[in-house]
This record gives structure tokens, C-alpha cells and sequence, in this order.
């Protein structure tokens, strides 16, 4: 019987769930279709779409029916009816967190999936919406290998001092360390700076992935050696609903003063913060640029502010700054924000060829810029897909 020749690959956001079906019979994942679960509308829907966007799919359901893996199931179905019975050999899930025990891709058994649903402490946000979908085709269908990759496994080679946090050692013995995420978005922007520009793939490179969720990786030799987000996804920079770095005396603050309870609390730095905390407005960057208000401005410069300045914090670490890509929603896509932080750096030796920034080209630093400066579109889906390939591949020829 012939391998099976595709992997499902599911990316779970806060509302939708971005797919990608991937042949993985070919040297590298080709791209079959995607798709978008979304839960946000009122009733809820599945599209599925070609390579080049033609619609193939489109159904809703009623709110009822969302929780009960229907249109999970319809998905399947999608599968099965257009590529083929059994032609799919596993669903690739990006896990945000992984902790301490998980550095590559895993397959996901009774026994992970629970150790992996007890980190949900370390990312209330995220790991519940991650592993949900895991349950449910599990209860769709049991024999179907389901695979998950960490955004955590890139930085698990992390040391001290930048892996530390200054407090007793006996709570790094259980755990209690910087961690890092985006992981799989960095593998991606790593791997893809080494084909456009080989030269800098090497050398100092400090990734800006930017979007509603944001933070910041510094590369020496295409490994990370140092990240902004921490123990969980909340550390680092400004992101839509998410504060980042904050006093934590601030925290004690609003517990003891105030009198928030600690459920109140997470709400208001996962939920309530951020773009959105800071103008009072909306937690979208380009919602933002579009307003004449004040406030959206002063949103805007935080968050430029923050960035530039944890980015001279990577070069520190580096001890120095050769490269800085932009990635991320907003990295990709929103010129201002790339031209205020590349202004904010140009003590580093940081110049923006102002053109090519409008034009988002792939290079967009100036002729006298000491650091190269290029916007590279990630692909967090085909990186999962080459995980779950290779780890097939490796279980098949066990």
C-alpha cells in the first residue's frame, strides 16, 4: 500500500484556524490548498481555497454544531473527497508551548496531549486553542497520526545568562526559565535568509516578527542566542492586546491596591492591553495608521519605541548588528512602522532607502546602511509540514 501523501496542517489563532494541506511525497512540501476555520461570525465558516485563491469549499455552520468537531469533520471530508481516501497521513499542530521537555516535533499521544494541556499555565491564551483541535479529529478519527511542533523548540538551546531570570535557583529547577516563541516563524526567516542572502546567514541577525503578536530573535550562525518573550507570550514587546515587559511592581500594585483578583489581572495584560490598552481604540496596527486620533499616535510610538529598543538590547547580545529582517503582519506589511524603527536605530548605523520601503522590497536598506535590512515573509505552515515530513519519514524507515 502506498504512503500516504499529504499532511494537514493547522494553525490555531485566537478565533480561526489557519490550515494548509501539504503533498509531502516531494523533496520539500508542496502546497495542495488552505483554508481558514473561522469561529468569529456569528455562524461560523470553512473556506478552502486553490494555490492561486479559487474558492473550492465554502460552508457555515450553525453555532451549535462549532464545538462538536463538524466542521472539523467537514474539512476531512473536503480531503478525502478531492485528493483521494487515504490520502492524508497525518495533521501537523503548532503547539506554542512545549516547556522544558519537548525540542522537535512530537507525535501527539494520550499521554503528551496532557502533559502539553498542563502547560496551559505558561500560555492561558494560546495552548487550550492549540490542542482543542487535537481532541476533537482525535474523536474523528482515532488511527490518525497527529504530530505537534513547538514555537519554543527553536530557542531550546537557549543558555545562561539570556535563558535566566534573577530569581532563586529552585524555581529554574522547575522550569522556571525564558523560554521564547515564534519559533517556528524564526526557523522559517532563518532558513530563507540563507537562500537570499547567504553571506549574512552567518553572521549577526536580529529578526523583528511583528504582529499581533511580536517579538524579537537574535541569530548568531542561524541559532538563537537570545528572544524577548520569556517564560510565556505576554514578555517582551508592545503586541495588540498583550503588554509586554512591565514593572512587576505594577502587578503587585493592581493586586494589592486595586484589589484585582488574579483572573481579572490575566485579562487585563492578555486581553485589554497593548495597541489596544494604550489608544483606547483598536489592537489593529492598521486601524491605527488610519487614525487622526492622538492617542492612536501615541500607541503607534510606543510600540515603534519598544521595538527599536529591544532590538539594540539583541545587537548587545550579539555584540554587534550586521542583519535586521522584518517579518510578521506588520513587519511585512506596514511601511511606517519599518521606516520609525529603522530611524529610532540609526545610531546603530540603520538607513531605510525610502523607496524601496514603500515598494516593500525584499532589501530594503540604503547603499550607506551599516546594516542590511530585508522584509521576509514567513510561512509558519510549511514549516510544520517539513517537521512532520521528516519525523513520518524517520518513523517509516524505523
Amino acid at each position: 500500500m502506498p504512503a500516504p501523501a499529504s499532511v494537514l496542517v493547522l494553525n490555531s489563532g485566537s478565533s480561526s484556524i489557519k490550515f494548509g494541506l501539504f503533498d509531502i511525497l516531494e523533496a520539500e512540501p508542496v502546497l495542495l490548498c488552505s483554508g481558514l476555520l473561522d469561529e468569529h461570525e456569528a455562524r461560523p465558516r470553512l473556506v478552502v481555497k486553490s494555490p492561486a485563491g479559487q474558492v473550492l469549499f465554502d460552508t457555515r455552520r450553525e453555532p451549535s454544531d462549532a464545538d462538536s468537531g463538524h466542521l472539523f469533520a467537514d474539512v476531512l471530508g473536503f480531503i478525502e473527497d478531492h485528493f483521494g481516501q487515504g490520502c492524508l497521513g497525518a495533521v501537523g499542530h503548532r503547539v506554542v508551548h512545549g516547556g522544558p521537555d519537548y525540542a522537535g516535533p512530537v507525535e501527539l499521544t494520550e499521554e503528551i496531549t496532557a502533559k502539553l494541556e498542563a502547560l496551559t499555565p505558561l500560555a492561558p491564551l494560546h495552548q487550550p486553542r492549540c490542542l482543542a483541535p487535537v481532541r476533537t479529529i482525535r474523536a474523528l478519527q482515532a488511527a490518525l497520526t497527529q504530530i505537534a511542533c513547538f514555537d519554543t523548540a527553536f530557542h531550546h538551546g537557549l543558555a545562561p545568562p539570556a535563558s535566566r531570570f534573577a530569581i532563586p535557583g529552585r524555581f529554574e529547577a522547575r522550569g522556571i526559565r525564558r523560554y521564547g516563541f515564534h519559533g517556528l516563524s524564526f526557523e522559517y526567516v532563518a532558513g530563507r535568509l540563507v537562500d537570499i542572502a547567504p553571506e549574512l546567514a552567518a553572521r549577526r541577525t536580529v529578526i523583528a516578527h511583528l504582529g499581533n503578536g511580536a517579538s524579537l530573535c537574535a541569530l548568531r550562525a542561524g541559532r538563537s542566542v537570545d528572544t524577548t518573550m520569556g517564560l510565556t507570550p505576554l514578555d517582551g514587546l508592545v503586541m495588540g492586546t498583550r503588554c509586554g515587559t512591565i514593572d512587576p511592581g505594577v502587578l503587585l500594585y493592581l493586586q494589592q491596591h486595586e484589589k484585582m483578583s488574579v483572573e481579572a489581572l490575566q485579562h487585563l495584560l492578555y486581553h485589554e492591553s497593548g495597541l489596544l490598552g494604550v489608544s483606547g481604540i483598536s489592537s489593529d496596527m492598521r486601524t491605527l495608521l488610519a487614525s487622526p486620533e492622538p492617542a492612536a499616535r501615541e500607541a503607534i510610538d510606543l510600540f515603534t519605541f519598544r521595538a527599536a529598543q529591544e532590538i539594540a538590547v539583541m545587537a548587545n547580545t550579539l555584540q554587534g548588528l550586521d542583519c535586521l529582517v522584518f517579518t510578521g503582519g506588520i513587519g511585512e506589511h506596514a511601511k511606517e512602522i519599518r521606516g520609525a524603527i529603522g530611524e529610532r536605530l540609526a545610531w546603530l548605523g540603520v538607513r531605510i532607502d525610502a523607496a524601496a520601503n514603500d515598494a516593500a522590497r525584499e532589501r530594503i536598506s540604503g547603499g550607506d546602511s551599516a546594516v542590511e535590512v530585508l522584509v521576509i515573509p514567513t510561512n509558519e505552515e510549511i514549516t510544520i509540514a517539513r517537521h512532520c515530513a521528516a519525523l513520518l519519514g524517520a518513523q517509516r524507515s524505523a
